[in-house]
């Protein structure tokens, strides 16, 4: 079983008709039950909680943390971002959803400023596979087509992804690197573009199977924990 907290500010729904007609019971409740499946035990957190929810209770029964925020980047607490750095650190894997680029947790572990074109016209976005063989990829078409979205476009100020899953193709003519993949210490990361929250995307059933299998492909390996720091030989040392 994979224990999955979806994080989601919790504030366009609150003061937004339109996305409150969307997404009436917010944006988290909504990711939670379209991803829902027997291998995931799924929890919610929300801004405005106690320690944003994400207590070191909850982030230490955490095995994938997906992220969803925009307006309200800068009220998350810095003591917060430094817990969940530290999870990922050691191996929580994280799954950061459209407008979360700009997010303080995000920011942080890619060292850019994370920044990109943007445009709301509602035009059509083409996300392409490009790395079909990757677990992410598992069960997906050539392409994805979401009729009516937020365009993102390139220059993206990340670094170079250890892997890149996906591209998008947009109506006004940009790409943007719209699925990439990140190692920091443990833990495994994954962004992941489409979103916005004034279209209905996250009831797609094909970007919910992206972020099911992005689910799989992030938690935690359970590997060794590498040991730093002054290290004592584990074979004799002959000095001549």
């Amino acid at each position: 079983m994979i224990k999955v907290t979806v994080w989601n500010e919790f504030l366009h729904e609150k003061v937004h008709e339109e996305v409150q007609r969307i997404y009436p019971d917010g944006i988290h409740n909504a990711l939670a039950a379209g991803i829902a499946t027997d291998s995931f035990e799924i929890a919610t957190a929300t801004l405005d909680q106690p320690e944003h929810g994400l207590t070191e209770e909850r982030l230490n029964n955490t095995d994938v943390l997906i992220w969803w925020g925009h307006m309200g980047h800068d009220q998350v607490d810095d003591a917060i971002v430094e817990r969940v750095h530290g999870r990922v650190m050691q191996g929580m894997g994280l799954i950061v959803l459209h407008s979360g680029h700009f997010s303080k947790i995000f920011k942080k572990l890619m060292g850019t400023t994370c920044d990109l074109k943007w445009r709301e016209a509602g035009e059509k976005e083409r996300i392409w596979t490009v790395s079909p063989a990757h677990p992410i990829a598992a069960g997906l078409p050539e392409y994805i087509t979401i009729e009516h979205e937020e365009m993102y476009g390139e220059h993206f100020d990340i670094p170079a992804p250890d892997e890149l899953i996906f591209l998008s193709w947009f109506e006004g003519g940009e790409v943007f690197r719209s699925g990439c993949t990140f190692y920091r210490g443990q833990g495994k990361i994954f962004y992941f573009r489409p979103g916005h929250e004034t279209h209905p995307t996250y009831y797609n059933e094909q970007v919910l199977q992206v972020i099911k299998n992005a689910v799989h492909w992030a938690k935690p390996s359970n590997a060794g924990v590498p040991f730093r720091g002054n290290h004592q030989p584990l074979e004799p040392i002959v000095k001549p």
